[in-house]
């Protein structure tokens, strides 16, 4: 049997493995070379302690609180209170995979020997995953920085036996969840409350999953769109790999590839002069405004591949300066920037592909019977399968609107200046839904079309495409729940299905 373990050493995580542990839910295990560096720097809070020096967090009160001393017998209390008052979170839950992923992040960041936990606390982060025990955290309430207090003291509390949390799929009081998977709660002891709840988790946990999905996505739109431009009768020369070498965006030139790859061989696309001499936009521009929406999803990776591994608490401990740093690693403004550019480019590949969803039940554009379906006018067919994606491609231009040009101060101005992230994080995901949305829509269509043509016409990866669609969702023949043959198209996209004909369509 195949070992599918995670191993995490605070260099090596990355948003695929990210997304093995908190939706496939791999086990996770400790790289045991971390335990040097994790000890070095927990003798260092235990020296500072022991020569009283003063030392942010370990020694004094947070943020305007900063200069209050706390007296020995109260800094285990210290930790507690912190966590207590900062579970303010309001909202509906994160789903339980982006607590799983910031569980793990957590414990990367903390692995890494600048934050002054006992190892204990790791191995308790990582029993929690292990053994399906999932905060429940509220998904409102953070301003980006410090970090996501908020969102990771609520997964904090379930550390030391309180807050909520699910035991697979079972809500209930965070003590329970640990003594029924047989976890020992945690008595916090000096500065670990302060780094398990200090850093950019949250953010950076939506944003992990965030590009993996859209990353997966990003073929998707590549090969619905190529059956699209099949049923409108295209023309793929625009597609040439001559054009993209002489605008040689990386992007453009792997969307112009694949729509080259699902083309070959169809007896419905055109030659220039056939029908028409060019293409609409929505056609002829797919490898450029696929390819953009790409290279920028490029970027936003490596920002978010980094953060992965970065330790973001406060203050951090340097062994070799023996030095306690107070300073700013835990501000999201690096991650908050990027998940607004995530909630832009995947409005753009939604945005795009709902115009060729109106080009296809549009008979002045399409040639098609009007909406798709044969017998008009008893039968609205997919009109409104047009609307829906209308209505979500306009709700994403609302939250396409950037969360971290805004800041407001907080702790009696001492936190002047915040990124906003966790905010541009929910946007993003949210857009990215209705993105999925949307190419299920069209996807729907472009079948239906198919249907009206002769799926026999299609090329031989299109036509795999439409028998992957008419496997969970018949031609539409006279009007029905619209909805429902929506919801069978994304249950389609959700599936090792779907990934395992998006392996086979776009292999050389």
């Amino acid at each position: 049997m195949t070992d599918r373990s995670i191993r995490i050493d605070g260099r090596s995580l990355t948003p695929e493995l990210v997304y093995q542990v908190a939706v496939r839910k791999h086990r996770v295990v400790l790289d045991p070379e971390v335990a040097t560096g994790m000890a070095a720097s927990r003798r260092m809070v235990e020296r500072y302690l022991s020569e009283e020096r003063v030392v942010y967090g370990v020694t004094t009160g947070f943020g305007r609180f900063s200069d209050v001393v706390i007296p020995e017998e109260s800094r285990q209390t210290l930790q507690l209170n912190l966590l207590r008052s900062h579970a303010a979170g309001v909202g509906v839950p994160f789903e339980p995979a982006i607590s799983r992923a910031m569980l793990l992040l957590r414990a990367n960041a903390l692995v890494q020997g600048h934050s002054g936990v006992r190892k204990v606390v790791v191995e308790t982060l990582i029993a929690m995953l292990n053994a399906d025990v999932t905060p429940v955290i509220p998904s409102q309430g953070s301003v980006g920085a410090s970090g996501d207090l908020a969102p990771l003291a609520h997964l904090a509390l379930v550390l030391v036996g309180e807050g909520e949390a699910w035991l697979g799929d079972r809500r209930m009081p965070g003590a329970k969840a640990m003594a029924e998977a047989r976890i020992p709660p945690l008595y916090l002891e000096a500065k670990e409350g302060l780094a398990l709840i200090n850093g950019t988790q949250a953010m950076t946990a939506m944003g992990a999953l965030g590009v993996y999905r859209a990353g997966f996505l990003a073929n998707w739109a590549d090969v619905v769109g190529a059956m699209t431009t099949e049923v409108l009768r295209g023309i793929p020369t625009a597609f040439s790999e001559a054009v993209a070498n002489v605008r040689p965006h990386p992007g453009h030139a792997q969307s112009a590839a694949n729509l080259r790859r699902m083309l070959e061989g169809s007896q419905l696309s055109t030659r220039p002069g056939e029908l028409r001499v060019q293409d609409a936009y929505s056609i002829r521009c797919m490898p450029q405004v696929h390819g953009a929406s790409r290279d920028g999803l490029t970027h936003i990776t490596s920002v978010i591949a980094r953060e992965l591994n970065s330790v973001t608490d406060n203050p951090l401990l340097f062994e070799s300066l023996d030095s306690a740093i107070s300073a700013g690693n835990f501000h999201g403004q690096p991650v908050a920037l990027v998940l607004d550019y995530l909630a832009i480019v995947l409005a753009e590949w939604a945005n795009i592909s709902e115009r060729r969803i109106e080009r296809m039940v549009n008979p002045a554009l399409s040639g098609l019977p009007a909406f798709l379906v044969a017998q008009g006018g008893l039968n609205s067919g997919l009109m409104i399968a047009q609307y829906t994606a209308a209505s979500l491609v306009s709700e994403n231009k609302v939250m396409a609107h950037p969360s971290s040009v805004d800041s407001i101060p907080t702790s009696a101005n001492q936190e002047d200046h915040v990124s906003m992230g966790t905010t541009a994080g929910r946007k993003a995901l949210q857009v990215l839904e209705n993105m999925r949305t949307v190419l299920a829509i069209e996807m729907l269509c472009a079948a239906q079309a198919a249907d009206l043509l002769g799926p026999t016409l299609l090329s031989p990866r299109s036509r795999q495409l439409y028998d992957f669609v008419r496997q969970g969702v018949p031609t539409w023949d006279q009007d029905r729940v619209l909805a429902h043959d929506i919801q069978g198209m994304l249950g389609r996209l959700e599936g090792d299905d779907a990934v395992a004909l998006i392996h086979t369509l776009l292999q050389a």
